[in-house]
């Protein structure tokens, strides 16, 4: 498979979970197989709960921000980033996490406003970095494993304090820079584990064994460590992107996360031509504040930028 079709997958992957698992967050486990039984049906693209049928949330929105930067600037520039967030989190997205308003809107400068967060709030490991690193984990793929998880790192910690955070997107990265080369991430796991901030790297190792299922999570999957490993489970434990991406939703709670990170690193297993063409059609992008919508051939051109 083409390294640029498994690109898109990633990128285009991660935002189609997010717009359909949108409309089921905070909802019970199994509601999407409860609405949609059968795979592949029309209308799994619903819309609701505020959502239109195939709306991205802020998981996508902030994933294209990210993306813009590094094609605009011509690499990574944290600055450029941060004012871009900022002005997103200013023209009142529909949704917009408490922890990453809080950062974007408390005045500080880019480079103290988490960190004065996490100092006060002493908690800050929400899954709010890990669901927009699709673009970035693409983008910084074909500069090794040092760089990209240093990257990750980085980015997460523009609104992220707590290191948990930068850890688990770090991880996301390397993934899916593996996947992107053909090779098997979970196979990896144990070898990118010792990669992991060694404060952290317990916590990862459980959520991420072959064994852990997300009925065992210790905390809700909206903080980042049960995310990934929810993301993993999924990945681990079906056969193609459409199997993983529902089972991501069926799990409940913060759905369109879970389902964002699966639908990235599923697709950057099975690449572009797994994912479903009924996903895709109505799949779009807001970007308040910046008066755009972006559609499908947006995010492919997005992605051609990227990897270019």
């Amino acid at each position: 498979m083409d390294w640029e079709e498994r690109a898109v997958g990633t990128v285009v992957g991660s935002a189609v979970g997010d717009a359909l698992g949108g409309p089921f967050e905070f909802g019970p486990a199994g509601a999407f197989s409860a609405r949609f039984p059968v795979p592949g049906i029309d209308g799994e693209m619903c819309g609701g709960g505020g959502w239109d049928p195939g709306e991205a949330t802020d998981d996508t929105q902030m994933a294209v921000l990210v993306a813009e930067s590094l094609v605009e600037r011509g690499g990574l520039d944290l600055p450029d980033i941060f004012d871009r967030f900022q002005r997103w989190a200013a023209s009142e997205p529909k949704d917009i996490g408490l922890q990453t308003e809080d950062v974007l809107t408390n005045g500080m400068p880019w480079d103290l406003a988490a960190a004065l967060h996490f100092q006060v709030n002493l908690r800050a490991a929400g899954n709010g970095s890990l669901m927009r690193a699709s673009t970035s984990a693409v983008h910084f793929a074909l500069r090794g494993r040092q760089a990209t998880m240093d990257a990750a790192r980085r980015i997460a910690a523009l609104t992220h304090g707590d290191r948990a955070a930068w850890e688990g997107t770090a991880v996301f990265h390397e993934l899916v820079r593996l996947a992107l080369h053909g090779a098997d991430p979970l196979a990896a796991l144990p070898e990118v584990l010792d990669l992991v901030h060694p404060e952290h790297r317990d916590r990862y190792a459980v959520v991420l064994a072959p064994g852990w299922h997300p009925d065992q999570a210790t905390e809700f999957n909206g903080a980042v460590w049960p995310c990934l490993g929810s993301a993993v489970w999924a990945l681990r434990t079906t056969g193609t992107f459409e199997e993983a991406v529902r089972a991501a939703i069926d799990l409940g709670g913060d759905t369109d996360t879970v389902a964002a990170v699966t639908g990235g690193l599923a697709g950057a297993c099975y690449g572009r031509d797994a994912i479903p063409p009924g996903w895709t059609g109505p799949l779009h992008v807001p970007l308040p504040g910046f008066g755009r919508v972006l559609r499908l051939p947006d995010l492919l051109d997005l992605v051609h930028r990227l990897v270019r």
